[in-house]
């Protein structure tokens, strides 16, 4: 048994195991085997001990009623929720006797595991897993739905997942937010801009929405849902013309440079703001605090990504920082991520090579309420874990309507019952981090981090790992891929010479430091992983792919002639669909609601607290008006992935488009229109 589990008090480190940027180093407090508080880990190099509500409540998740403790069997219709309690062997046993006969019926790729990051420890999000379904032949899962379109579009520019350090932001002078709620997904990247702040440095936020962020901002700048790349450009205009950029950066570094200053004539300030709503005087203003400031450091956000454009917005905003030679500043340049720094040996932790048909097919996971109803051949079975993708895919509707299939041999590993797990034909308990042994790799900071299980596995609670195993066995495979221990698999994630950020770090390191920072350098000097080595203002890349090579607005698919523009964005208490259904989180947040321009409330006979219908062709959801000055007119805001109450409609993805984005197949959440009415309340 391991040693922190045998201590049955105590104070134990951990690392937050979600889907955030800042990955906390945690400190564990438990009396009598149980966990009865987690704060932040006050020697945590970036962290530094504060944690939010989400990690601060974990407790009542780990411990809530409602938790998983054994394998359930359906015994009603789909979607009833009725189950009875069967064993681990009964379960394995129908899970591989049925997948053993849809594989010799319809083949192997009529089973699909459909999986994201609702734990972001490497060897169950993409481990023992990856091992078992390259082994077994299934449909593969594109996992796009997060940040696919935005990384292509950064690595079209820069090469790659690679920005500043996060711990060199304490010397920015100016901090463009740009499309992120920063305070609420992103907190200890505001922690450091706050104490630059106190240097003298100023905060700008560009956003649909003044949300929290926001509000905290020296300067809020709303801006029109999908129109980030024409301000970017906007910039890049007024920067030229005002000779505010820095030549002789531009010539030793980037490629494109003289293309790029022409291109960029015709994205004048009057163009600009018509297709933004941002004022010319305004742009003109933000430019020259962008061009006369130094260092200066962009922190680009995940939802820009969410449009139809979103790849070229990315690449666009990411072109910035070269125009005025912020990348030689220490606290200069931007994030959109940090991953490439931290690239573990994915090909010995996923064993590609376990698959025999290297043509297998693909299947987009935006797209799973279309596979799921017309896949040819069609999909016969799927695992769901690690997601909830009857809450967090689009077009809600239409995967229901798959999951509902009677004929879906259907089976989820999860820590509760989910809205998926509803329509499952068995539902197997899991684990949560704080029960497992695993590593974690930030996608923000440097930091690489090892979790050691805490406490004893909730009742017959398994991890993705031991499933997987399991299974493995069931299905008769005997790989020693599907022996291998966690600190086997470990071990074999961290040998990865090609990359020459982190060296020489086993699981036996980790054990004794929990944490340790790769060995970073800047990026310049030095050469970019783009064809040039430098970075491409103008990419022969995007055009031999056949995109433009240079960078530009293209608007948003006209879906419709519904008036409003509809942005479901996160909110503060929950994380996509997780914490939604624990009842501390919810009251934290209160209630869904839609924000809207005062004016067009107004227009349409609503004031704060009416319950409106948002609406479009692909359903409907009925949230709380929120009327102000936080949005521009034209544009309606939710916030957070909200349960399947009964007697509620607010699943705010009914109403986003399956559509993909322009690089990677990414998600187009952010890029749909609705309509608005107030909702009549029902005749006595």
């Amino acid at each position: 048994m391991d040693s922190y589990i045998e201590k049955r008090d105590g104070v134990f480190p951990s690392v937050c195991s979600l889907d955030c940027p800042d990955q906390c180093g945690l400190l564990v407090h438990k009396k009598n085997g149980k966990i009865m508080k987690v704060e932040g880990d006050p020697e945590h190099p970036v962290t530094k001990g504060s944690i939010c509500n989400k990690v601060r409540n974990m407790a009542e998740r780990i411990y809530d009623e409602k938790r998983l403790q054994y394998p359930l069997k359906r015994t009603g219709k789909k979607g009833s929720k009725q189950f009875e309690r069967i064993s681990w062997n009964e379960a394995l046993y129908i899970i591989t006797s049925k997948w053993k006969t849809l594989i010799e019926t319809y083949g192997p790729e009529s089973i699909l595991p459909y999986s994201f990051y609702g734990n972001m420890g490497n060897l169950n999000a993409e481990g023992m897993d990856r091992r078992f379904f390259h082994k077994l032949g299934a449909s593969r899962l594109d996992q796009t739905i997060c940040q696919i379109a935005g990384s292509t579009g950064y690595k079209y520019t820069m090469g790659g997942s690679f920005g500043i350090d996060p711990e060199d932001t304490v010397h920015t002078k100016l901090f463009i937010m740009w499309g992120i709620n920063a305070v609420s997904t992103n907190m200890h990247q505001i922690t450091l801009a706050q104490k630059a702040r106190k240097n003298g440095a100023k905060i700008i936020v560009i956003d649909v929405h003044k949300n929290q962020t926001g509000r905290l901002a020296d300067w809020f700048i709303p801006i029109l849902p999908g129109t980030d790349g024409a301000l970017a450009l906007g910039i890049m205009h007024i920067l030229f013309k005002e000779n505010l950029v820095d030549s002789e950066f531009l010539e030793a570094w980037t490629v494109g440079h003289e293309e790029l200053r022409e291109h960029v004539v015709q994205y004048n300030p009057h163009t600009v703001s018509e297709i933004t709503g941002v004022p010319a005087d305004d742009l003109i203003k933000l430019a020259r605090m962008y061009g006369q400031s130094s260092p200066s450091c962009i922190r680009i956000g995940n939802g820009l990504q969410h449009h139809d454009n979103g790849g070229m917005c990315i690449r666009t905003i990411a072109c910035l920082p070269a125009l005025t030679g912020q990348w030689l500043k220490k606290g200069g340049g931007a994030i959109k991520g940090n991953s490439g720094y931290l690239a573990f040996n994915t090909e010995a932790l996923q064993r590609p090579d376990l698959l025999q048909n290297k043509q297998t097919r693909i299947i987009n996971m935006n797209l799973i309420g279309e596979e799921l109803l017309n896949a040819d051949p069609a999909i016969k079975s799927m695992f769901v874990y690690g997601s909830n993708p009857a809450i967090v895919a689009p077009e809600a509707n239409k995967v229901k309507k798959g999951l509902e299939r009677e004929d879906l041999f259907l089976v989820v590993h999860d820590l509760f019952l989910t809205e998926t797990a509803a329509y499952a034909d068995l539902v197997l308990p899991a684990s949560s981090a704080f029960e497992n042994t695993d590593f974690y790799t930030s996608y923000w900071h440097h930091y690489l981090h090892l979790q050691e299980p805490v406490i004893e596995a909730y009742g017959e609670s398994k991890s993705n790992v031991d499933v997987f195993r399991l299974l493995a066995e069931g299905m008769g495979f005997t790989d020693q891929a599907f022996k291998d221990t966690e600190e086997e698999m470990i071990d074999q994630a961290l040998n990865n010479p090609q990359n020459p950020y982190f060296k020489k770090i086993t699981f036996q390191e980790m054990k004794k430091k929990k944490y340790v920072k790769a060995k970073v350098k800047p990026l310049f000097p030095g050469i970019l992983k783009t064809p040039s080595g430098k970075i491409e203002l103008y990419s022969h890349a995007m055009e031999k792919a056949g995109y433009l090579p240079l960078p530009t607005f293209i608007p948003l698919v006209k879906e419709s002639d519904l008036p409003f523009l509809f942005v479901p964005g996160p909110n503060h208490n929950f994380l996509n669909s997780t914490f939604s259904n624990n009842e501390k989180h919810k009251s934290l947040e209160k209630a869904p609601k839609l924000h809207m321009n005062g004016k067009d409330a107004e227009r349409l006979g609503l004031k704060n607290g009416d319950m409106a219908v948002i609406w479009n062709a692909r359903g409907e959801c009925e949230l709380t008006v929120s009327a102000g000055e936080n949005v521009l007119p034209g544009v309606v805001v939710s916030q957070g992935l909200w349960m399947d109450t009964p007697g509620t409609k607010q699943i705010v993805n009914t109403l986003t488009p399956d559509r993909l984005s322009d690089m990677g197949g990414g998600a187009t959440f952010f890029s749909g229109r609705v309509g608005v009415k107030k909702k009549e309340r029902p005749q006595s």
